[in-house]
């Protein structure tokens, strides 16, 4: 294993193929959420996979029933409680995001059980993305009380058209993997005991491919989120700028209470 990735801590690195980098996120326990090491380890470590001459695809999955639930709560409670941890969270937010776009190399996810978060960003700006056929994927930001920011402005309408984004985002409405391909929000849908095959079947294509070919590829398509910058930066600020009022705060109070929010009826905005 090259010493650049000797430093990640969270993220679970091997090479199930030649010239294939798998990132797994192995905290099953907690469903693989993601805490503040590991939200800051997935923004940058596309950085270093970029430079990486001996990498010429990734492949991001998951141990256990879940894909990944999300941030986990002491996060969520940080950036309600302090200025430097949720300007911190909006800058890791925003590179996670753009560096993905950036990343020269092809990418592709498997996408198993519960989708969320930072890890649900990741898993959709994949180039080739795979769910299996119970995957649940959801967006939860407005069930806990801020704007959509983390991703799904810049592709959501992009996969599935707008009314269906607004339909799904606007009511934090859950997917499972057969309606996410079929709206378009995935690439492929397979049986759940299908999902690593096929994945590293995609992954040697790939790898097999034509690289320059296939690199330009991505990169002029991605322009498409590259003129949606500005949208994702304005949803991305908004997110933040919720975490400041009341509603996170009443959305939080009622996962952890397990109990359905009550969130004020009125609005100035």
């Amino acid at each position: 294993m090259s010493d650049r990735y000797a430093k990640y801590q969270s993220l679970e690195i091997d090479y199930p193929m030649d010239r294939v980098l798998r990132i797994t996120l192995n905290k099953p326990e907690t469903y693989n959420s993601l805490d503040k090491v590991g939200h800051k380890e997935m923004a940058y470590i596309w950085r270093d996979i970029d430079d990486d001459p001996d990498i010429s695809v990734v492949l991001l999955c998951a141990k256990g029933k879940a894909f990944s639930s999300g941030g986990d709560f002491g996060m969520i409670q940080e950036n309600m409680d302090s200025h430097e941890a949720l300007t911190n969270a909006w800058k890791e937010a925003r590179d996670l995001v753009y560096n993905i776009i950036n990343c020269g190399k092809s990418t592709v996810s498997a996408i198993n059980g519960v989708a969320v978060g930072a890890g649900l960003v990741a898993a959709l700006l994949s180039d080739i993305s795979i769910a299996g056929k119970s995957a649940r994927i959801v967006d939860g930001h407005t069930r806990l009380g801020v704007a959509a920011g983390d991703h799904a402005v810049i592709n959501w309408p992009l996969l599935c058209g707008m009314a269906k984004a607004k339909y799904y985002l606007m009511l934090c409405e859950q997917m499972n993997g057969e309606e996410a391909e079929r709206l378009g929000i995935v690439s492929l849908c397979v049986e759940d005991d299908e999902l690593e095959a096929k994945s590293l079947e995609v992954c040697e294509k790939l790898v097999n491919g034509a690289q320059n070919a296939i690199r330009w590829t991505k990169y002029s398509l991605n322009n498409w989120y590259r003129m949606a910058g500005p949208t994702f930066d304005t949803s991305l600020a908004l997110e933040m700028l919720g975490f400041a009022g009341p509603e996170p705060r009443e959305g939080l109070a009622s996962h952890l209470e397990k109990r359905r929010p009550n969130f004020p009826k009125d609005s100035n905005i």
